[in-house]
């Protein structure tokens, strides 16, 4: 009896103890406040009720999230703008803290005990940051509208044909990855939950900015090399049609500030095109077989007979060049350089190891070209040519039905041809160091005409015509 007496003594006992220690543990486990010393950030959650806890927590980081920031800009005049920091892309989550405070009621007994038990006193805040939204806000326009536009530094030729250089001017930009990083800091250091009725204070935070440099910088237009003028040369326009002149001034637009780089070609035949697209042609006298006769294009062969003085002063390469075949009047024998569309170009290489500058006008009577780059001033040439035959005037008879028996008559009186060499001497410090033939040019002569009497000829074979001086697009007006 004692035996089994004592056993429910103990049994008793043990279930007394057990059924205390549960209670125990379900009241620690139930209670409704957070355990001491939580902390989230610089909130302090110690003693809050956990079904309380989701909603201030939310409250609190819609709070932060409402947070002034005031953006200053001083140049180009003071000017400050403020955000919320939602606005600015800053997003705040305490998402551990609340997965914790969510496993106090999850689970079993032992479980949510556990979780009370091994709960985290200290608890940090996540701040994500998106400059999206306020790039957005700040966009090129507004940052157009407050710093302005670049501008490209600029060269340009004074009257006195000095070569001058005006500054660019760089204008500030946001630096954006300097501003992410700088808000991330700041947001992440500065910001403390507030008091329900607390009034925040804005968030100073100075706007970074960088310098957008325009694309054509005082730099680059230096390295061109177009410190000075070279050379100059005119040719004069005599009594030119106003169809040549036009000619010839479209042709000079088109070559009037072309800028060649090294090794780079000029290509006439480049340049008729633009002119012929831009301006147009008027008609005046080419040259097509040897004889004047009237076309389109007529003059535009002084261009190119200019600019080719110009090179060959320069010392320039020629790549490609022929005279005409006919004496021109505005050069000396051997001085001129024809074009003829799709069978005479005029080419030359710039070998002054810098960019090159042509500037062409017709002004007062005259096509001035002249060269602006990187040359010796102790180096100059100087051409001279000389002919060194004269090819006798051809005489060409014709039949002619309506002059009388043994009559005849001048149709064409003829003009003599020439062979014509040219020299280019050069100089250095006023001393001759080279002189060089350079050309060997053929003038045809032309024939001399005489009508007889008789039956007429039947008619020559024409050669091909080729357009000099003028271009032969039939599309042309």
């Amino acid at each position: 009896m004692k035996k089994i007496h004592l056993t429910v003594i103990v049994l008793f006992s043990i279930l007394l103890i057990g059924s205390a220690s549960y209670g125990l543990l379900y009241m620690y486990v139930n209670q409704p406040a957070l355990p001491e010393g939580v902390r989230v950030g610089e909130w302090s959650v110690e003693g809050v009720n956990r079904k309380e806890v989701p909603l201030a927590l939310d409250e609190r980081l819609k709070q932060m999230e409402a947070w002034p920031i005031t953006l200053e800009v001083e140049d180009p005049a003071p000017k400050t703008m403020t955000f919320t920091a939602a606005q600015t892309g800053a997003s705040y989550s305490a998402d551990d803290f609340r997965t914790a405070v969510q496993q106090l009621d999850e689970g079993n007994l032992w479980e949510r005990a556990y979780a009370r038990y091994h709960f985290i006193k200290e608890w940090s805040l996540k701040l994500t940051y998106n400059s999206k939204s306020l790039q957005e806000q700040l966009n090129p326009a507004w940052e157009k509208e407050t710093f302005g536009t670049p501008a490209n530094a600029v060269r340009r030729i004074t009257a006195s044909d000095k070569v001058q250089y005006i500054p660019e001017k760089g204008v500030s930009r946001i630096a954006w990855d300097e501003l992410a990083s700088l808000m991330q800091a700041k947001l992440h250091r500065d910001f403390a939950p507030l008091d329900h009725d607390a009034k925040p204070n804005p968030l100073l935070i100075q706007l970074p900015l960088h310098t957008l440099q325009p694309e054509v910088t005082l730099d680059s237009l230096r390295q061109e090399g177009i410190d000075r003028k070279i050379i100059q040369f005119s040719t004069g326009l005599g009594n030119s049609s106003a169809g040549r002149i036009h000619n010839v001034s479209a042709a000079a637009q088109a070559v009037n500030g072309m800028i060649l780089p090294p090794n780079g070609t000029f290509d006439y035949e480049k340049v008729i095109r633009k002119a012929e697209e831009d301006y147009g042609f008027r008609e005046a006298p080419v040259i097509v077989n040897g004889q004047l006769t009237p076309g389109i294009g007529g003059g535009i062969c002084q261009v190119s007979s200019t600019v080719y003085n110009a090179a060959l002063l320069t010392g320039l390469d020629i790549v490609e060049r022929r005279n005409h075949s006919l004496p021109v009047k505005y050069l000396p024998k051997g001085l001129d350089a024809t074009f003829a569309s799709g069978s005479i170009n005029f080419r030359f290489k710039n070998n002054t190891g810098k960019s090159l500058l042509i500037h062409a006008k017709v002004e007062g009577g005259s096509l001035t070209v002249k060269f602006f780059g990187t040359f010796p001033e102790n180096v100059s040439y100087a051409l001279e040519s000389r002919t060194i035959e004269t090819l006798s005037v051809p005489v060409k008879y014709v039949l002619s039905n309506v002059l009388p028996d043994g009559a005849q008559q001048v149709l064409q009186n003829g003009q003599p041809g020439y062979i014509v060499e040219t020299q280019r001497t050069k100089k250095v410090d006023g001393k001759v160091v080279e002189s060089k033939t350079i050309t060997r040019d053929t003038y045809k002569a032309q024939n001399r005409l005489i009508a007889r009497s008789g039956h007429t000829n039947l008619p020559d074979p024409k050669e091909p015509s080729v357009v000099e001086d003028g271009i032969s697009d039939t599309k042309q007006p």
